[in-house]
């Protein structure tokens, strides 16, 4: 009788838990529910056993929704083993699944003396092909009689995890040995990645792996007319149901330009041609597409391009060359001259000379000169060649002069090289005769000059233009510009006039397209500010805008848009893209997409610990990513730092500031001065300081310390130590310890872009493939470096060096605070370490 009593009073406090808290529970959308004991309409149908122990307590609310509960409380009697099991429950593909429960449960103090036995437990068993005990359930909160008068609701939720799952489905299990319970609510759900659409590419429902560390790698499908941009887009669904580091991107097909996410056609008079342009673009001058989602523009009557030229050059009147001569030939070179066009359309700036093998027209060369003259090297002997030339002017290129046809020399047979040599040896016998009998100084040169003459593949007396072996030379192969050593990268300061090459880069943009809302922090020349971009036919968008102050000199004027020449040059997703410049009117400004979290040191600064090692990870393989591409275009950053990456609302991180690759006066971090002006000792590699050597491998240097820099949420490198200090310590082989928490494996990586030999340092395409096969395997990045590794006797050693400051006879507190960790002093005095020998010994343990 009393434990009926007891029962009825628990019945009746959990039908009002049920009808508070029916109607407010919402389920996220990363989860999909398998069991839901809420949502069941009818009997639930669980079996219990004994049958007098769990009772399934059937009401409704007040919509005459069903309400289950299964309750126990036989409290009174002794030995109490009482079960209830559910139903079969599908995993639904899913590896590993998570158990909700809502349970109330009785304060066994607050049951009056007398009872057999009483628990404040239940266990949690799962049943795949045997049972397993899943966990022990204990309540954070129990009730008393006195809650029971005053109806004070309290309800306990526990979630446990369940995996990895190994077939299609299981049974859950509730054991009670002896406790007043009320399950109100029993859910078992998975997580999921949600379908996503981003950056024009879709990502269905992804179901994680089995592994709480595990992140699966999806690709994603473009869609709305677009096309994957350099390589497929990717996310990476983690345990947790949540998207993380994407990688590529979908950008609008040619003919079409994104708009409020979906892509627009191009309308008529304007066009796109690539995937890398932004938008459609107006029409060239001199041409017009007269249909909409035009990828080209046709020229007018009586204008022209050729196919080679760029879509974005303006169709020009003719000038072509009309002849070609031959002046000369070798076994390996062929001289040309030719005449000034008739009708050039205004000063000529440059010719270029295309050629080709014959029969080989797939594969061609383009090579310039300023002269009506030029000696083309490096061909086969005994070859025909065909040569082009057309000339530039400011309105454009002309068209190529008609092909002509020249051969080069064979090679020399034995016996000629035999006639040739007996005619040196008697020209210098003649030389020396005639320098005894006469010693006329200029009669011996002329001789020697004539003896010079005769020896194989000397050319006398030519004085034309001769290739220049640093002239820059354009291969094109089907189709495709290849550059010596794949240089795609045009230095602007190789133009006469660099408003030339601000306008073959950037895009003119009017100034009343453009708002100046706020300033946001100053820049060599002048303030950098935001606000809106309206282009016509074209979505607002937030940008950055730099501007140049008042009263500038032209040299000034130069220096600033220079940057600009650079970055118009680059199209990468962690690259800064330029929109425009305004140069035709006052202030001269350079407009960028606007990057929401700034630079990423300062980031990092403010947001010290807050990302998981996979984020972290995701910024360092879109900046090496940016760096790849840059050094495939044949660029070198020369000032790769961590104030130099700028970071948007979705964490991409891209390479910016290419205008500090030049002297610089005003850096702070440029305080060592060597030959050639001034650079960022910190972050440069040592050939780079000694002797001006920068290469991609020296960017790759600098990117070991971004890397360092990330991994320690931006300390500064090497801490307080002076330039030379710097200096020493890298040329005496000491590099910067691991910082706290960081993965061996990026360690690992840091100290290879850091070798002293650049040849031994990685490529920045293999530092893309390593951090690929990081993000992959997370497990690769559990690994910690060891703590002995990150007390470096770089700064024991180096202090020492400064005399006044000499570390071993600093306190523990005083040497943390030299490197700006004072605040873990009180931890080393409370582990032990009251001076700076115990901790140069300090272990991992």
């Amino acid at each position: 009788m009393q434990s009926r009593w007891w029962c009825c009073r628990l019945v009746a406090w959990t039908w009002v838990w049920s009808l508070a808290l029916l109607g407010a529970w919402c389920i996220p959308a990363n989860e999909v529910n398998l069991l839901d004991s809420r949502s069941v309409i009818g009997d639930l149908g669980w079996v219990a056993y004994p049958k007098n122990g769990w009772e399934e307590i059937g009401e409704v609310d007040e919509d005459y929704a069903p309400i289950h509960t299964y309750q126990v409380c036989r409290v009174m009697e002794q030995n109490q083993n009482n079960w209830l099991h559910t139903n079969w429950i599908l995993t639904e593909g899913a590896q590993r699944v998570f158990i909700e429960l809502k349970f109330t449960l009785r304060d066994c103090n607050s049951l009056p003396g007398g009872v057999g036995t009483c628990k404040e437990t239940f266990n949690m068993v799962m049943k795949e092909s045997r049972y397993i005990k899943i966990d022990t359930i204990a309540a954070d909160e129990s009730f008393t009689e006195l809650d029971l008068g005053d109806r004070v609701m309290k309800l306990n939720t526990e979630v446990r995890d369940l995996g990895p799952l190994t077939r299609k489905g299981f049974y859950l299990a509730f054991q009670d040995l002896g406790a007043c319970i009320a399950l109100v609510s029993v859910r078992v759900f998975y997580k999921r990645c949600p379908f996503l659409v981003k950056s024009l590419a879709e990502f269905p429902d992804t179901i994680p792996g089995s592994e709480a560390s595990q992140l699966v790698e999806v690709v994603g499908r473009c869609v709305n007319n677009s096309l994957p941009l350099y390589e497929p887009p990717r996310m990476h669904c983690s345990a947790e149901g949540e998207w993380l580091v994407p990688i590529g991107k979908c950008v609008c097909q040619p003919g079409f330009e994104e708009i409020n996410g979906s892509c627009q056609v191009c309308k008529v008079g304007f066009y796109r041609s690539l995937l890398e342009s932004v938008a459609c673009s107006k029409c060239p001058p001199h041409s017009a597409a007269r249909q909409m989602g035009a990828t080209t523009c046709s020229c007018e009557d009586a204008y022209y391009k050729i196919d080679s030229d760029p879509p974005n050059m303006a169709c020009t009147p003719p000038s072509p060359v009309s002849v070609v001569r031959k002046d000369h030939t070798g076994k390996s070179s062929i001289a040309l001259s030719w005449a000034e066009p008739d009708r050039p359309n205004g000063i000529i700036l440059e010719y270029e000379i295309k050629y080709f093998e014959k029969e080989q027209d797939s594969s061609y060369t383009i090579i310039k000169s300023k002269e009506t003259e030029m000696v083309v090297e490096g061909l086969k002997p005994s070859s025909v060649y065909i040569f082009q030339v057309r000339a530039r002017t400011s309105a454009g290129y002309g068209a190529f002069s008609r092909r002509f046809e020249f051969q080069t020399s064979p090679y020399l047979t034995a016996t000629s090289e035999r006639a040739q040599a007996s005619i040196v040896a008697v020209a210098i016998t003649l030389a020396l005769v005639l320098l005894a009998v006469s010693g006329f100084l200029h009669l011996h040169i002329s001789i020697l000059m004539m003896c010079l003459c005769l020896l194989p593949n000397r050319r006398c007396g030519y004085s034309k233009a001769k290739q220049d072996p640093e002239e820059e030379k354009m291969h094109f192969h089907n189709g495709h510009i290849k550059f010596p050593g794949v240089r795609t990268y045009i230095d602007p300061l190789t133009y006469e006039d660099p408003n030339q090459a601000v306008h073959e880069f950037a895009q003119e943009i009017d100034v009343s397209f453009i708002s100046i809302e706020r300033i946001i922090g100053a820049g060599e020349f002048g303030e950098v500010c935001s606000g809106p971009l309206r282009l016509p036919g074209k979505r607002e968008m937030q940008v950055a805008i730099k501007t140049l102050k008042a009263g500038y000199t032209e040299q000034q004027r130069r220096d600033f848009l220079w940057e600009a020449s650079i970055m118009g040059q680059f199209n990468h997703p962690n690259i800064i893209r330029l929109e425009g410049v305004v140069t035709k009117s006052k202030p001269v400004m350079i407009i960028t997409e606007y990057m929401e979290n700034g630079s990423l040191d300062t980031f990092l600064k403010k947001n010290d610990g807050q990302f998981t090692v996979i984020q972290l990870v995701g910024m360092l393989r879109g900046i090496a990513s940016g760096m790849r591409y840059l050094s495939d275009m044949g660029y070198v950053h020369r000032d790769l730092a961590a104030r130099n990456i700028l970071v948007n609302s979705n964490l991409v991180c891209k390479v910016s500031d290419f205008g500090l690759s030049r002297v610089l006066e005003d850096d702070p971090e440029a305080a060592y001065t060597t030959r050639g002006g001034k650079i960022p000792i910190r972050w440069t590699a040592p050939e780079a300081i000694a002797y001006r050597k920068f290469t991609s491998a020296s960017d790759v240097w600098s990117y070991g310390i971004v890397m360092w820099e990330v991994m320690s949420y931006g300390e500064r490198p090497y801490w307080e130590m002076s330039n030379q200090d710097v200096i020493k310590a890298v040329e005496e082989n000491y590099r910067l310890p691991g910082p706290m928490d960081c993965p061996e494996a990026l360690y690992h990586l840091m100290m290879d872009c850091w070798q002293r030999e650049r040849n031994s340092r990685p490529k920045f395409d293999e530092i893309v493939c390593l951090l690929d096969k990081l993000i992959r395997n997370p497990s690769s990045l559990k690994k910690l470096v060891n703590s002995s590794h990150r007390v470096s006797n770089l700064l024991v050693e180096h202090a020492s060096a400064e005399g006044e400051c000499n570390t071993l006879s600093q306190t523990v507190g005083e040497w943390l605070d030299s490197i700006k960790m004072g605040r873990y002093t009180e931890l080393f005095m409370e582990g032990g370490y009251s001076s700076l020998e115990t901790v140069a010994q300090m272990t991992s343990e």
